[in-house]
């Protein structure tokens, strides 16, 4: 793939897409029953199920009761089928535990935390299809879950990644323009506050850039906050419709 052309004299990525456009979203609330919260998430091709459990007594194990709040557990994973190389992925391997650390303090800086002292909240992510923004969908999936089990925020958390190529700054970046090399950023943020709750950048990237870089990141956050909002809003009015028609 050497010298890929990743953007075109026209301004056009190779899924057509311009530079400041995310990619097709669908996502659903309420797909797991047994869960207090679940939820679907596609952005392009990579496809997230995030489920939540809880609020409930902390049981054992390494985690210990929080006499002042609530203990956030969050789990990530690859299906083996998630990408071309099918190999065992376990649970406990480094980018796993890596990726379930990213997500933990993430939710800690976004649930009200201080509602649920000396309980446990169960956060469990896995990537069904991977095709580059793992971590993004994996907050926006878990985002929508924990709203679907009602467990308040003090904001939705949006995630979204930024990558900056032949000067000019990407959202949303595809396996395809993360595997090119260049410098890619991730941005989780509270929209309405536009508070950060985690920033991170895989690879150098100059000072001079960085802040278009993480401006198109923002404004994808927002992009993805507004898709968000619209799937929490109809399955609210969802719900209503089914209570309706069985009273």
């Amino acid at each position: 793939m050497a010298g890929l052309e990743l953007l075109s004299d026209e301004g056009f990525r190779l899924d057509g897409r311009r530079p400041s456009e995310l990619r097709k979203i669908r996502c659903r609330l309420g797909v797991f029953d047994k869960a207090d919260g679940s939820a679907y998430m596609e952005q392009g091709n990579t496809k997230v199920l995030a489920t939540v459990y809880g609020p409930h007594e902390v049981l054992g194990g390494r985690n210990k009761p929080q006499h002042d709040k609530v203990t956030i557990n969050c789990q990530y994973s690859m299906a083996t089928f998630s990408t071309n190389e099918r190999k065992k992925r376990p649970a406990g391997d480094r980018k796993s535990i890596e990726m379930s650390l990213h997500l933990q303090r993430t939710f800690e800086a976004t649930i009200e935390t201080q509602l649920y002292p000396r309980s446990q909240i169960d956060i469990y992510v896995q990537i069904l299809q991977a095709d580059g923004g793992n971590y993004c969908a994996s907050v926006n999936a878990a985002t929508l879950a924990i709203i679907d089990a009602g467990i308040p925020m003090k904001d939705y958390v949006c995630a979204c990644s930024s990558s900056f190529i032949n000067d000019t700054p990407l959202a949303d970046v595809s396996y395809l323009e993360e595997s090119q090399g260049g410098p890619v950023v991730t941005v989780a943020m509270l929209p309405k506050s536009e508070q950060i709750a985690l920033f991170k950048m895989d690879s150098p990237l100059h000072v001079d850039h960085l802040e278009k870089v993480l401006d198109t990141a923002s404004s994808g956050c927002k992009d993805m906050y507004a898709v968000m909002d619209r799937a929490v809003r109809d399955h609210v009015s969802q719900i209503a419709r089914s209570m309706e028609s069985s009273s």
